[in-house]
């Protein structure tokens, strides 16, 4: 019978001096796991990696006390396929959870995030396939996007980070390779980031595009009026301007900004989904959702948040996840979602793809190798081997 025989996990430190509307960077931590099997492929055990997306501190402390011992004290039997020939998510998902009271929906998602990732890893390298190829052959039509649309976010506030700067900063991210690209704002005057806005949008060239970002620091006043004052910009979209959870201040903005608006990366439930589709007058048609599997309970909920989605009558494709990391990016090409997001040279080495996979025209493509892919990142490849030692 399948087992799980190790569980190692450590806090990493991904901090830098970058700042966007609401907070720094410079205490930043995340936490990675090592979960080992007794699956022997190529003569050594199957071992499946996972992390938290950025933007959240390390939840090992949570790991520690409530959610691994949950998994290492199961029953075997309890954690595997019905055929018993590989690990079940969807189990597991519910033995971490079990003795939890709904609701909170805190920092323990992120927790078990970490988990959940670790477990999709083991699961694809078990059944020998990309984790991309699994999702679209058990949750798709088996068809995969071959190569997935991401975008460059960056434009942080940074000390001594002038326009010319903020400028040189985008024309990089094209020449890596973006086609388009995201800046932060709401951390500047309007006056200022309005500058800061015409600055990127003139650099730009035929074709490119750009959003903005203001990490849910407006309320509904000021919300309005930034809108007002970039709606003639014609963005691509106007990303997070008041907190979350505020689903009056996204309808009513819903009702006076006439472009696209994109939500989601802090909607970290099932239940939070499904009310910002309920009440925040949000628009199948043109808007966008940034749930980060990462950061919600995983994969397990986010297939959850999928269906939810479909009931509403929203399709997969509006569907663009936080996180610029490997584990977004496989959910993107396998459930055929609109694409995922990319922080260049930031949060590394959880950021970024596989070696070797250059960005061409604002796509990527993804390796052929079994699980997410963490083994064709080296940098990454490499902390994950440190785990526990």
């Amino acid at each position: 019978m399948l087992k799980i025989t190790k569980v190692e996990v450590k806090t990493v430190p991904i901090s830098s001096p970058i700042r966007n509307a609401y907070i720094d960077f410079s205490k930043m931590t995340a936490s990675a796991i090592a979960i080992t099997t007794d699956v022997m492929k190529d003569g050594k055990p199957v071992v499946g990696y996972g992390f938290n997306s950025n933007g959240r501190y390390a939840p090992t402390a949570l790991l520690n006390e409530r959610f691994i011992p949950r998994l290492v004290e199961a029953d075997p039997k309890d954690i595997i396929t019905e055929d018993g020939t590989n690990f079940d998510p969807h189990k597991i998902h519910a033995i971490i959870m079990a003795n939890e009271k709904p609701g909170g929906h805190g920092e323990r998602t992120v927790a078990v995030g970490v988990i959940d990732m670790a477990i999709w890893d083991a699961v694809a390298k078990i059944e020998g396939k990309p984790l991309y190829q699994l999702l679209a052959e058990r949750y798709g039509n088996g068809e995969v996007d071959e190569r997935v649309y991401i975008y460059a976010a960056g434009g942080y506030y940074f000390p001594d980070k002038g326009l010319k700067e903020l400028q040189d900063e985008m024309k990089g991210y094209l020449e890596l390779g973006y086609k388009d690209v995201k800046m932060k704002v709401g951390g500047a005057s309007l006056m200022e980031d309005l500058k800061r806005i015409e600055a990127v949008l003139a650099i730009l060239p035929q074709g490119s595009g750009l959003m903005v970002d203001a990490n849910g620091r407006f309320d509904l006043e000021y919300a309005i009026e930034f809108g007002e004052k970039i709606k003639d910009y014609e963005l691509i979209w106007y990303e997070e301007a008041g907190d979350p959870l505020d689903f009056h201040l996204q309808a009513e903005l819903s009702k006076r900004y006439p472009h696209a608006i994109a939500t989601g990366e802090n909607i970290f439930s099932l239940q939070d989904a499904t009310n910002l589709i309920r009440y925040a007058g949000m628009n199948p048609e043109k808007d966008f959702l940034q749930f980060d599997c990462a950061l919600s309970y995983g994969l397990v909920e986010y297939l959850r948040i999928l269906d939810m989605l479909k009931d509403h009558g929203w399709s997969s494709r509006r569907c663009i996840p936080h996180g610029g990391h490997q584990m977004s990016l496989n959910i993107a090409a396998g459930l055929a979602l609109h694409g995922n997001e990319s922080y260049p040279g930031v949060f590394e080495p959880f950021g970024g793809f596989a070696d070797n996979f250059a960005v061409e025209d604002g796509f990527v493509k993804l390796p052929n190798v079994p699980g997410i892919g963490f083994e064709e990142k080296s940098d990454l490849y490499n902390l994950l081997l440190s785990i526990g030692k």
